[in-house]
């Protein structure tokens, strides 16, 4: 499995409409094997998911990221973990003993939902009210 993570120094980048570099992590049997670094251009995104297509990269992990971007990200078979910070070997290191990388290292003023598509869809997946917006009755 190949994992790619927006970096700035040795931290996930703020915001990733605007980061330039990706540190890649190889990860076999539970073991990272491999890490590069490669330059981006974030405003090519049709391009730059085609590029992780072809390298087997199968999750990003980023801080902040719009809207229209996150959704051409995830459209394009990539797993999207976002509204991530912290030291990107942490990070990494959570994430291949498969520990939960949010709420952990969520970024500052994130709760425990995102968005997607204009849903909130809670993290756990156990709340009876997943999905739905607060202050909306059901019928």
């Amino acid at each position: 499995m190949k994992i790619a993570l927006t970096v700035w120094e040795d931290r996930i980048s703020p915001v990733f409409d605007v980061a330039n570099r990706l540190l890649l992590a190889d990860i076999k049997q539970g073991r990272m094997v491999k890490t590069s670094l490669m330059e981006i251009n974030p405003g090519s995104l049709p391009q730059l998911v085609e590029i992780f297509k072809r390298m087997g990269i199968s999750v990003l992990i980023c801080g902040a990221i719009s809207e229209i971007p996150a959704n051409i990200i995830s459209d394009g078979g990539i797993q999207l973990i976002p509204f991530i910070s912290g030291k990107t070997d942490h990070i990494l290191d959570a994430y291949i003993i498969g520990k939960p990388i949010m709420p952990a290292f969520a970024m500052p003023g994130v709760k425990r939902c995102r968005r997607r598509r204009g849903q909130l869809l809670p993290l756990s997946g156990n709340e009876p009210n997943r999905g739905k917006r607060p202050g909306r009755v059901s019928s």
